[in-house]
């Protein structure tokens, strides 16, 4: 199951998140060979033209259970200010070659209004 967190964007701004994963027993969890996407709409059921794709990648090294999620000043510029939901997702490949993904973070985003531009 996801952890529930809710984060606020300033409109405009540069965004960077950094998530430190650990697995059930709290050891760090080891994301060598996984990857990770992260989005927001302003709904769950918001068609694909209101979705923004956060850059997630996989911190080096893999083995220290870092992920970075950003967004430029550029992108948070054009978000309209208010509430959205997000969630970010890992997936890597099994060995029996099956994709398996899991939702490790989920929430609201409230982006707010800049006033300089």
């Amino acid at each position: 199951m996801a952890q529930y967190e809710d984060i606020v964007i300033d409109q405009g701004a540069d965004v960077a998140i950094e998530l430190h994963l650990v697995n059930r027993s709290g050891e760090i969890k080891d994301l060598t060979s996984h990857t990770v996407a992260a989005k927001m709409k302003k709904t769950y059921n918001s068609d694909s033209d209101n979705t923004t794709v956060f850059n997630a990648i996989v911190a080096s090294p893999a083995t220290g259970g870092v992920i970075t999620l950003s967004l430029t000043n550029t992108q948070t510029d054009t978000l309209k200010a208010g509430k959205y939901v997000y969630d970010v997702e890992l997936s890597f490949v099994d060995s029996d070659g099956d994709t398996i993904i899991e939702r490790v973070l989920e929430g609201q985003i409230e982006v707010t209004p800049s006033v300089t531009k």
